[in-house]
């Protein structure tokens, strides 16, 4: 399999010990689930609670697969026809030598297609398996919780730890193995890879999100503000489905997002270090990158594995996840330093130069970690003050909040120019191909903690969920504030890794555009020989173009989870007037909820996929290919600054609300839940959280969807520069095709089922 690479004998083998790595990294996982699938599952009342979780997540889930199948099956055949279109690449003739052009073209189409599905594949098993994992601890962590708040802390984590064993295992071993097949036409399969592993996050970022959102809000906004009921009360008809979107959007589709951004930061490393190898004739440059993912596992395992707590504070659990991350930093950083200088000594330009931009990746990650942490920490000064002001309402608890994520945004977006700062000064005077790879490695480095971050991401819904189950069964006091302590924790470790994975998205966003500039500079050197230039008109306007895709975007899931939101309402509002029911004598229907959320997020897949995907070829066969650069330029600007804004306006208005909760309840002094301040603080929670678990979440496979299409169809837009009878046809039809996606989704696409259900079931008045 490895002949054809010329490698050494240590290569040879560190490539078979990288995808051993990946097959360890898998087999912790199993290891994990046996511990977590051995602990106990609590009395009857807590499984019963459970198992509605579980038969609603399994029902949403089976639902989305059905939805993005035949979506999934047209992509696959036209990725495979694309390479028809254009030549076969310089590096694939030099793979496979002796095979005639059309003989080339089908292998290379078949590999294209089948990475695709590979990809795709692999993301909806982190997603679908993790969340699924998610759901069997979370009624383990309530029944542990009336033992110890260590023994929670441990189960909730370590199911966790699987789902991000799962995302370092798979993505390292696909990458890995497409490499050793393809050699150094690996890019032309690795793009199909990319593309099928972020096509399938948004499917699942948006679909989760719109659906968690909606009953979430549409249970906040009744039991908590109308009813004074507490959140998880077993009297609300929403409560079942808000547990289960937990789940869906925050387990699932943060799992395929990070998933995503493994596999698309592996792609532009390894095009750009082609370029490398290219110029030096040393093939060091793609082995490294792989070298340090196989690290990053190595690591995970070990930092994932140390997280304990002492006997029960939430500070100590915080203190215990950030000691595990900073252990496999450490770790990280020690065994990145031996690997290049013992193999990339001999490149130009030094061996620390290469261990520089993947410590910069470790040190952006912990930056970024610590940056979320004190705009949405519960003890930092931002949270502190939009607690104080929901005195004044939920006016002003809205304004504090939407500061709090206007000014994050800025910092966020200076802590990653100084990282990209830092790849100019590591590759000072070597080019632009050197400073280019060295941001492709300041990605692959952030990414090596995929494995701690997802489980602190999962380790969020998790304990929200045990938090539920615990309220609805009825536990008693002790176990109910272990569990809402490791409930308030894991709302900050979710904002954290959101931070994270927007950081992530825009380092591989950025090495993905220096991919598009390497690769377009291939076929015709000419074609951006005077850079990106914004003083060109079509520039400008392909750069306008990308700034306003995100808000489109945005505004577009919003508006879904407000359609869904408030016919949840709605329904609730209905069983609440059911006789005995707020005395607890009749049960109310839970599925109605989980319908309707199903039903609305199941409609906007097809439309923001479509938008994501086609406006890159209208922009790039309309204005070209330097214009499609700009148009790229705009979307990840936009794109970050928006994406931060609302995942930390969220995270804080979240927690001010928590804090409030925890408040001792005295009506007469406005503190506690059920005070005028406590409903303030849910009003603005209720309008951060479609920011923060839909759009903001979603942005990120968004912008990589687009710069993996304008990847892909790069070489066509160069070959075909003159406007034909054909492109213009091509341009229309994806005009009409995007006018289409929008207006579906202003109006609601399909959304009146999830009416006629309620309708058919007699949940609404005739």
């Amino acid at each position: 399999m490895l002949q054809h690479l010329n490698l050494t004998t240590f290569e040879a083998f560190s490539l078979w010990g990288v995808l051993v790595v990946a097959v360890l990294g898998l087999v912790y996982a199993l290891f994990l689930r046996r511990q977590v699938l051995a602990a106990d599952k609590g009395t009857a009342k807590m499984q019963e609670v459970w198992e509605a979780i579980k038969q609603g997540a399994d029902a949403y889930l089976s639902r989305q697969l059905r939805s993005i199948l035949p979506f999934i099956g047209l992509l696959t055949i036209a990725l495979f026809l694309s390479v028809y279109i254009v030549p076969p690449s310089r590096e694939a003739l030099q793979r496979f030598p002796g095979m005639d052009e059309n003989s080339l073209k089908l292998l290379i189409g078949f590999g294209r297609a089948i990475a695709f599905i590979m990809g795709a594949g692999f993301s909806l098993a982190v997603g679908q398996i993790g969340m699924r994992m998610a759901v069997e601890a979370n009624v383990r962590v309530a029944a542990e919780s009336r033992k110890s708040f260590a023994g929670a802390l441990q189960i909730a984590y370590r199911a966790g730890t699987i789902t991000g064993m799962l995302t370092d295992g798979l993505g390292l071993f696909g990458g890995t193995i497409i490499f050793m097949i393809f050699g150094v036409a690996a890019p032309d399969a690795l793009l199909g890879f990319g593309f099928g592993g972020t096509l399938l996050a948004l499917f699942m970022r948006v679909g989760g999100g719109i659906f968690t959102k909606a009953a979430d809000v549409g249970a906040d906004l009744v039991g908590k503000v109308e009813q004074d009921i507490p959140e998880d009360d077993p009297r609300n008809a929403a409560v079942i489905a808000d547990l289960v979107g937990d789940n869906v959007g925050d387990c699932a589709g943060m799992a395929a997002d990070i998933f995503e951004s493994y596999e698309v930061t592996i792609v532009s490393a390894l095009i750009l270090g082609l370029t490398l190898v290219a110029a030096t004739d040393q093939i060091n440059w793609i082995i490294y990158p792989l070298l340090v993912r196989g690290i990053g596992v190595v690591s995970s395992i070990i930092g994932t594995y140390l997280v304990k707590a002492g006997p029960g504070k939430p500070g100590d659990a915080m203190a215990a996840i950030f000691r595990g991350f900073l252990t496999s930093a450490a770790i990280s950083t020690v065994l990145f330093m031996i690997v290049a200088f013992f193999y990339m000594r001999d490149v130009p330009g030094g061996w620390w130069r290469p261990f520089l931009s993947t410590s910069a990746g470790v040190l952006l990650a912990i930056v970024l970690d610590r940056l979320t942490d004190y705009f949405t920490g519960t003890e930092a000064t931002p949270v502190r003050e939009i607690r104080a002001s929901t005195s004044g309402g939920p006016a002003t608890t809205i304004l504090s909040g939407l500061a709090v994520g206007y000014e994050s945004s800025v910092w966020a977006a200076l802590v990653i120019a100084l990282t990209i700062l830092a790849s100019v000064l590591i590759y000072s005077g070597m080019g632009v191909a050197y400073i280019l790879y060295g941001v492709a490695l300041t990605g692959i480095g952030m990414l090596t903690l995929t494995g701690n971050n997802v489980a602190m991401d999962s380790f969020g819904p998790i304990s929200d969920n045990a938090n539920g189950i615990g309220e609805m069964a009825g536990l008693d006091k002790d176990a109910r504030q272990i569990m809402a302590d490791l409930d308030g924790v894991g709302n900050t470790t979710k904002a954290i890794t959101k931070g994270i994975a927007i950081g992530s998205a825009v380092i591989a966003a950025v090495s993905l555009f220096g991919s598009y500039i390497t690769d377009v500079s291939k076929i015709d050197p000419l074609a951006l020989a005077n850079g990106i230039r914004v003083s060109e008109p079509n520039v400008f306007i392909g750069f306008m173009i990308g700034g306003a895709v995100p808000w489109l975007f945005s505004a577009l899931a919003i508006k879904a989870v407000a359609r869904a939101a408030g016919l949840i309402v709605e329904e609730v509002r209905r069983q609440f007037k059911i006789p005995g029911l707020m005395e607890g004598k009749v049960k109310p229907d839970y599925r109605q909820a989980v319908t309707i959320s199903t039903v609305a997020a199941q409609s906007e897949l097809v439309n923001l996929a479509l938008l994501a995907i086609v406006t890159p070829v209208v922009v790039g066969l309309a204005l070209q290919v330097e214009a499609l650069g700009g148009f790229l330029a705009g979307i990840i600007l936009s794109g970050q600054l928006l994406a931060v804004f609302m995942a930390s306006a969220g995270g804080a208005w979240d927690n001010a609300k928590k804090t409030i909760e925890d408040e001792p309840r005295n009506l007469a002094k406005n503190t506690g839940k059920g005070s005028e301040r406590h409903k303030a603080s849910v009003v603005g929670d209720t309008v951060g959280d479609p920011l923060k678990d839909t759009a903001g979440p979603a942005l990120n496979p968004m912008i990589k969807v687009i710069n993996l299409v304008s990847l892909i169809i790069a070489p066509i837009i160069v070959q075909y520069k003159e406007l034909t009878l054909t492109t213009g046809l091509i341009i229309v039809i994806g005009l009409l095709i995007i006018g289409w996606a929008v207006q579906r989704s202003r109006k609601g696409g399909n959304f009146a089922a999830a009416t006629a259900a309620v309708e058919h079931k007699g949940g609404k008045k005739k």
